[in-house]
């Protein structure tokens, strides 16, 4: 869940790798640090702290900035506390290293090795380091492959050797490391997003293979030294570094985004009026095979495939579940080769979701994944890829990332649906005449974002606050809840509306905040009857309406008109009224929207 970075070429490398470092932020912003090598005089510079990369950059303003060669990080701390002595890079003779993932059998290592005088740290990360620098001889290959002979866990790593000028290491098991050429030098990184403005193709490094970061020139080795030929992939994201524009947070910048997003996502699989999935090479038997559907994904993710769910049942009368990928292996999960596997994660590297999806496939089962990374990890893992088109995500709290997903799982119903017998002609125009309604829809809500601004002020000093609603607007609020969560650090929770009387309703008092959604026709009449409940009890009620629903002069705190769509379909501007809703109450409380507290957006460690 560590942001990692490297670079040697003919620039300065500091400023280069404390951009990269605020890019990778996301990742982990417990501390930062960075060591460079000066390939003339052979002088090492190792600069860390505790806090954010804006705190390192102040350590470094004063340096001689004349080094061409070094690697950075931004941790999210795992073992040790946040500190100076946990961050990296780690120095160990002639050995500085970063690290992401997590080595289990750290503490042997520590006894096996005789460590304990050396180390000067709580991480496993040192550990690693003093083992590589027990085995260096001169040839970092053989130190490199001799010491994860010794690893148990996960592990991206990158490794300078003082007496190595200019060139840079790295190897990794599951935890990802890309590269690519950038202008007049080479770079690696843990997200292509880091990668700079002048990367035109990236690779992903293979596991257990030792990658060589040149000036010049990539190379790659497998462990018995023979040399690989890299795979190079182009980038099509903007990496260009903007950053967030006129926009005072990314987050805020990403929910703009959306319609775009939605629009390139659905774009090469809408042909002549027809949802074509040939870009993607899922063949339509294995949609039309397939007699139950399991989504395997974690938070945001997961309540996309909570949608799907809703979607697939209705159209298919066929049984679907969605899993946490945490729990997955352990619930006894029964999977044939009938099965299909949706596994969802926007970084295509959650650790949860690619041990679920291996399992799942060692049961005989058959895989779609739907990711925003090339080449990522559960990409390669799956039969076949479903990539959206969000581009970068830098906030942690997702947006623009969870909407393209919806969009794909929408295009891959809907192609089930034809090749299933479900729609003929008519009935695949009609859904699909809604689906791509969808990027406009949105967009109205966007241009009324200063309604929901003054909506979320109401909200400031609230300490908990609930949602409610039914059916598909049950499925929207578990997502709108976890972003209002993780962003105002508001408790707030999502009840099924009917399940109110069974319990919940006790934790109702006055002036309550209550968000509820209204959006679904079978549902309206008892989804305001449960909102009469919670305002009997005093809640302070603000409401998400389909704006073509008549309310009865009911009176609430705050109304806010949802643009109409078909029902299926109100989860798009639904969801970004809810986004917004989050990222206002966080922004008016003066918080980190972009960086909340304790979180990081790639969960790489289990």
């Amino acid at each position: 869940m560590c942001g990692i970075v490297g670079y040697t070429g003919k620039e300065s490398v500091t400023d280069q790798l404390l951009d990269a470092l605020e890019l990778l932020e996301y990742r982990g912003y417990d501390s930062a640090g960075l060591a460079t090598l000066n390939g003339e005089t052979g002088k090492v510079k190792l600069r860390k702290c505790a806090g954010r990369v804006k705190d390192l950059r102040k350590i470094c303003r004063n340096d001689k900035k004349i080094s061409t060669c070094g690697i950075g990080h931004t941790r999210w701390a795992t073992h040790g506390g946040v500190s100076d002595e946990n961050a990296h890079p780690h120095r160990s003779g002639d050995v500085l290293l970063v690290h992401n993932g997590i080595i289990e059998n750290y503490e042997e290592l520590k006894d096996h090795f005789m460590l304990h005088k050396d180390l000067k740290s709580q991480t496993d990360t040192e550990v690693v380091a003093a083992v590589l620098n027990r085995f260096y001889q001169g040839n970092p290959h053989e130190a490199i492959c001799r010491t994860i002979k010794y690893l148990k866990g996960t592990f991206a790593l990158v490794v300078m050797f003082s007496d190595q000028p200019d060139i840079l290491y790295a190897i990794r098991n599951v935890s990802p490391i890309v590269a690519a050429y950038n202008g007049d030098g080479t770079m690696l990184a843990s997200d292509v997003v880091a990668l700079g403005a002048a990367a035109e193709k990236y690779m992903v490094v293979p596991e257990y293979m030792i990658l060589e970061l040149h000036k010049d020139e990539i190379k790659l080795f497998d462990l018995d030294g023979k040399q690989c030929e890299p795979e190079f992939m182009d980038i099509d994201w903007d990496t260009t570094r903007g950053g967030k524009g006129s926009y005072p947070f990314y987050m805020e910048k990403e929910i703009m985004e959306q319609p775009d997003a939605l629009k390139a996502t659905m774009e090469s699989r809408i042909v002549e009026g027809k949802i074509d999935l040939t870009a993607d090479a899922i063949p339509d038997e294995f949609l039309r095979d397939c007699n139950r559907i399991c989504v395997i994904a974690c938070g945001t993710a997961m309540h996309a495939g909570l949608v799907a769910k809703v979607l697939v049942q209705s159209k298919f009368n066929m049984h679907m579940n969605v899993e946490y990928a945490s729990e997955f292996m352990y619930g006894n999960p029964v999977l044939d080769e009938k099965t299909l596997v949706l596994a969802i994660s926007q970084s295509g590297e959650t650790i949860d979701t690619l041990e679920a999806l291996k399992y799942a496939r060692r049961q005989g089962a058959k895989s779609v994944a739907i990711i925003n990374v090339k080449g990522s990890s559960i990409a390669r893992e799956s039969d076949y890829v479903m990539y959206t088109a969000a581009g970068p995500e830098i906030a942690v709290a997702s947006t623009k990332a969870y909407t393209t997903q919806l969009v794909a799982l929408f295009l891959l119903v809907g192609r089930m649906a034809k090749v299933r017998g479900v729609f003929d002609e008519a009935a695949e125009k009609e859904y699909l005449e809604n689906l791509v309604e969808a990027p406009a829809k949105m967009l109205e809500v966007l241009e009324q974002k200063n309604e929901i601004h003054k909506i979320a002020r109401e909200m400031l000093d609230a300490k908990d606050a609930f949602m409610i609603g039914r059916g598909l607007d049950y499925s929207i609020l578990l997502e709108g809840a976890l972003k209002l969560k993780e962003v105002s650090y508001i408790h707030t929770e999502a009840y099924a509306s009917g399940e109110l009387k069974h319990g919940t309703i006790a934790l109702i008092t006055e002036n309550t905040p209550v968000v509820a959604t209204v959006t679904q026709t079978n549902l309206k009449d008892k989804e305001l009857s449960n909102i009469r409940e919670v305002q009997s009890r005093g809640a302070s009620v603000v409401l998400f309406v389909k704006e073509s629903f008549d309310l009865a002069d009911a009176e609430y705190a705050d109304v806010f008109a949802l643009p109409a769509m078909a029902d299926e379909f109100m989860v798009f501007p639904a969801s970004v009224a809810l986004q917004l809703l989050a990222y206002y109450v966080s922004m008016d409380k003066g918080l980190d929207v972009d960086k909340p507290r304790n979180l990081a957006k790639v969960v790489t460690v289990e």
